[in-house]
């Protein structure tokens, strides 16, 4: 008996689509679909043809959540130790992955879907789309990344009311916030998100790969730490083939023929 993959993947151009395949579930984060999307991910992090990676869900929901029947190994398992069993390799290896991530939400992304949201770079929703962090409903709090993401996303007072009330939010709210970039007509999500990606793609990787990577250091550092980083790694940038490339190309009126492969600071 052949088992279905519980991530999907597909390439279109220069962006890899990776599709939740749980959908009677809608898209419930398991073990075993953290590990497919995490292996995925490291995949994709080698392929020098992936600029871009789209992350969406199946049959209309992007993702309800992480199982709770899933929450006894969340218990039994030590804070440090064996970090699979939590899939906590998963959240390390998205938070560091070099490549631009887009996130394409139709319907719920509640609880750990709303933390993986919220892990990638962009975040693109559909009208449809239904956000929140309910976890205090269960008696728990979001353990992935929710309290931390949500606040640096949309600031102190409404990641609050969030987090402590567990209500959710709408498309509209989401982008109103600062947690959506973008709000697009039901079933368009992936369409919009895949522009993105695109737009992306087009653009050099080293550049792509050294801004996405100063940007993320503002999250983690003072003001000063990060014009040094941002500083180190524009000289990264303006050393790299693809600054010739570029700037000559705009010279010339044509096209720029960027490398294949990134940079990383």
């Amino acid at each position: 008996m052949t088992t279905q993959p519980l991530v999907e993947r597909s390439e279109v151009g220069a962006v890899l689509v990776l599709t939740l395949a749980r959908p009677r579930a809608k898209n419930a984060l398991s073990a075993e679909l953290m590990e497919e999307l995490r292996i995925a991910l490291q995949r994709a992090a080698q392929e020098e043809s992936v600029r871009a990676v789209v992350v969406t869900g199946q049959d209309g929901n992007f993702c309800a959540g992480a199982d709770i029947s899933a929450f006894e190994n969340f218990r039994t398992a030590p804070l440090v130790g064996d970090r699979s069993r939590c899939g906590q390799l998963f959240w390390d290896e998205l938070s560091s992955f070099p490549k631009p991530v887009v996130a394409a939400v139709e319907g719920y992304a509640l609880g750990g879907g709303c933390e993986l949201a919220l892990a990638c770079d962009i975040v693109v929703a559909a009208e449809s789309a239904t956000f929140g962090l309910p976890e205090v409903k269960l008696g728990v709090i979001p353990g992935a990344g929710g309290t931390q993401n949500l606040i640096r996303s949309v600031g102190k007072a409404a990641a609050m009311q969030m987090l402590l009330t567990g209500t959710a939010i709408s498309a509209d709210e989401a982008r109103r916030m600062g947690l959506a970039s973008t709000v697009c007509a039901e079933g368009e999500a992936l369409e919009a998100a895949l522009a993105i990606g695109h737009a992306i793609s087009g653009n050099s990787p080293t550049a792509v790969a050294l801004a996405k990577n100063a940007a993320l250091a503002a999250l983690d550092t003072g003001l000063a730490q990060g014009l040094e980083h941002e500083k180190r790694n524009f000289h990264v940038a303006i050393l790299s083939p693809d600054s010739y490339e570029g700037q000559q190309a705009f010279l010339e009126k044509r096209r720029p023929a960027f490398s294949q492969t990134g940079a990383s600071s």
